[in-house]
Parts: structure tokens; sequence; C-alpha cells
């Protein structure tokens, strides 16, 4: 074996005795949003990021299916070659109008899309300010991009400010997540976009699980807040979590995303999203206009859960999204919760170092508009039993 190979697998021993080795289940079928079958057993869903049930929506279906028809099923090129069709194009204007900016991106996923912004955006003269609990995407972007990277304090302005002033530069990029993915806040917005108006900086959001979720049109963080384009030059957001799809776009001025168009290589040397999801993901935007029910379903659904939390005394830190944590510290717990909950008819994911700070293993539980209260008071019940017997 070469020494390559030795090391790989000394590395994967390692994974393997931190209780840290990953595998994925593989699903057989998908009734809804919430119920699956895994190796022949039927088990309600707790940890997909279908937010409002819509990867199952009938429209959404059929609309892919005839734009197959039209399209074909692969993107067949690049964008700027013969991948752009007008399925894009009519998604595109739609994301755009819909968040009240300039113009709109599309790209095949929402790593793709960070990489694409601050690879393109930040130069040698450039700093990327990220908050401590970003998500991979935007972490390793700011790596790969040739400015320097400073973190500030997670959701503080004031350690974003002194980080700000200590910066010697008159390129500044603030990154951070809206909704954080391992944790479910929201991000201090209005606390934030004073100090980077002060500083001359840029503000981009990576809105993936709020967009859909939050504000008064479901348009997601900068909705919720009520901030527009000059405030947040920079939205990220995608279409495989609330949307029910999959990849994602840049939406912002003219000048973001021209530059994109022309400098990004991550979207100039890629095939386009399949116009089949590009059809499908227009189609999402308008339910999720129209059928305000979800979002309303969803907010009942995480204020149930909070309630439920506070009544058998969990050790959860409620939160205003879908996305909720039971902190359990070692990744031998959290492995051990989720074969029990398991057993009981769940599936919640345990997630585990790299992914979260060490010490910090945890069950990530996702709620869907899709669910029923039954659902999250038999899911409460059984973490209550964990929590109470000790496990």
């Amino acid at each position: 074996m070469s020494s390559l190979l030795t090391e790989l697998e000394h590395r994967l021993s390692s994974v393997k005795s931190a209780h840290l080795w990953r595998q994925r289940p593989v699903i057989e079928a998908v009734s809804n949003a919430h119920t699956l079958r895994i190796s022949g057993k039927h088990v309600r869903c707790f940890c997909s990021n279908d937010y409002l049930g819509l990867s199952q929506h009938p429209k959404l279906i059929e609309t892919a299916q005839q734009a197959m028809k039209a399209y074909g099923c692969g993107g067949r090129a690049s964008h700027l070659v013969v991948g752009h069709t007008q399925a894009h194009d009519q998604l595109e204007h739609q994301l755009a109008t819909v968040t009240g900016r300039d113009q709109a991106l599309v790209f095949s996923s929402g790593y793709q899309a960070n990489l694409a912004v601050i690879s393109t955006c930040v130069t040698e003269a450039c700093t990327v300010l990220e908050d401590r609990l970003n998500h991979a995407s935007i972490i390793d972007a700011a790596i790969l991009a040739k400015g320097k990277l400073s973190r500030f304090l997670h959701n503080d302005a004031d350690s974003l400010a002194t980080q700000l002033q200590r910066i010697n530069t008159t390129c500044a990029l603030v990154a951070v997540d809206g909704v954080f993915s391992m944790d479910g806040d929201i991000i201090n917005a209005p606390s934030m976009v004073p100090v980077i108006n002060a500083h001359n900086s840029t503000l981009m959001i990576d809105d993936a699980h709020g967009f859909g979720c939050l504000g008064a049109n479901g348009m997601g963080t900068c909705d919720h807040f009520d901030l527009g384009q000059q405030a947040v030059p920079i939205l990220v957001v995608t279409f495989g979590k609330a949307l029910g799809t999959m990849g994602a776009a840049v939406i912002g001025s003219s000048t973001i995303i021209n530059a994109l168009m022309q400098l990004a290589r991550p979207y100039i040397y890629t095939t386009a999203l399949a116009p089949a999801i590009a059809s499908a993901t227009t189609i999402s935007l308008a339910i999720i206009r129209e059928e305000s029910w979800r979002r309303q379903n969803l907010t009942g659904h995480i204020r149930l859960f909070n309630e439920l939390v506070s009544h058998y005394q969990l050790p959860i830190k409620p939160m205003p999204t879908p996305i909720q944590t039971v902190i359990l510290g070692s990744s031998e717990r959290a492995l051990r919760w989720q074969e029990h909950l398991l057993d009981k008819g769940f599936w919640v994911s345990a997630i585990r170092p790299p992914t979260v700070p060490q010490n910090t293993a945890r069950l990530r539980i996702t709620l869907s508009a899709d669910h029923q209260p039954e659902h999250i008071e038999q899911l409460m019940l059984s973490l209550h039993h964990l929590h109470t017997q000790g496990h």
C-alpha cells in the first residue's frame, strides 16, 4: 500500500475511534416531508430541511415533468454556452422581483454560490470578516480566496466593530448566515448593519435556512428585518430547503451579478442547473406567497415545540426557527440518543465534530409545516424519557 493510502487509513481509523464515522441512511421511499422508509422501517423524519413540505408538492412535480419534456433531463452545458434556458431566465427575474433587488444569478448549489461570491469579490487587498459559527461553505470560500480572513464572536456586533477597526484595508466583506444551520438562531442584523455601514463595508447574507420561512412574505431574513439591497448588497438563497427543490442564487445589484457572470470561475465553468429544477423553483416562489398557511403551520409547530421544552424542562435553548438543537456533549452520547429515537420510530440525526465545535455534539431537530402537532408531542415525550433516564 502506498504511503498516501496508509496515511488515509490512519486518519480513517482515528475518525472511527472518536465516534465520528459518518454513515448514509438509505432512503427507500418518501411518503411526504416527514415520513420515510429506511431499512424496511417507516420512520417519522425530524431532520429534513424541507421546512414547508414543498418537495412533494404536486404542482412542483408536474411542472418539473413538463419542463423535462421541453428541455430534457440535464443542463447540457454551462450557462454561458447553451445551458441558460428560458426557465432559468424566468426564475432569475422572479427572484429579483420578490426580493426587491436588481438581478439574480442561478447556481447549482449553495456551496458553489458562496464560493463564487467570495472568490470573485475578495482580492488581496480585501478582508473577509465571518461569524465564528458560519456554514462551512462560507468559511471554505474565504480560505480559498486571496484576501485575509478574520472571524468575530458569534452574533456579536461589538466584536465585529472591533475587528473592522483593527483591519488595515478599505475593502471589507462581512459574510454571515441569516439563520445559523446548527443552532437555529437568527443573525443580529439590525445591530450589525449600522456597524458595517459606518466602516464602509459590504454585507453578504447566506439565507439558506431563512428564505421561505421568515418574514411577512416568506422572503427570509431580509424580509424579517425589512432590509433592502442597500443594507444587504449580496443575498445568497438556496432552493434545497424551504423551496423543496435544489440549487441556489445570488441576488443583488447589477454590478454584483455582472461581476459574477463575467469573472466567477465556479459559475463560468459549471454545467447549468437542470431546467426542470429551475421551472419547479419558480413555482415554489409562487406557492410560498399563495399558501401562507404553510408558514403559519410552521410557526405554530415552533411555538408548540418551545412550549413542550419548557413543560418537560428539557436541556434545549428554544429558537424562533425550525432548527432546534439538543446539545449532548460527546459524540458517543449523541449517537446513543439517535439510536434510541430510531427505536421509537423517529429519525433525528446526530451532528458531531467537525460540523460543530468539540464537545458540542448534538441532535439537530428540524420542524416542517407537514408535521402534525401529535408528531411533535410524541417526539418530545421520547426526548423527555431519554433525559430523565440519564441516557
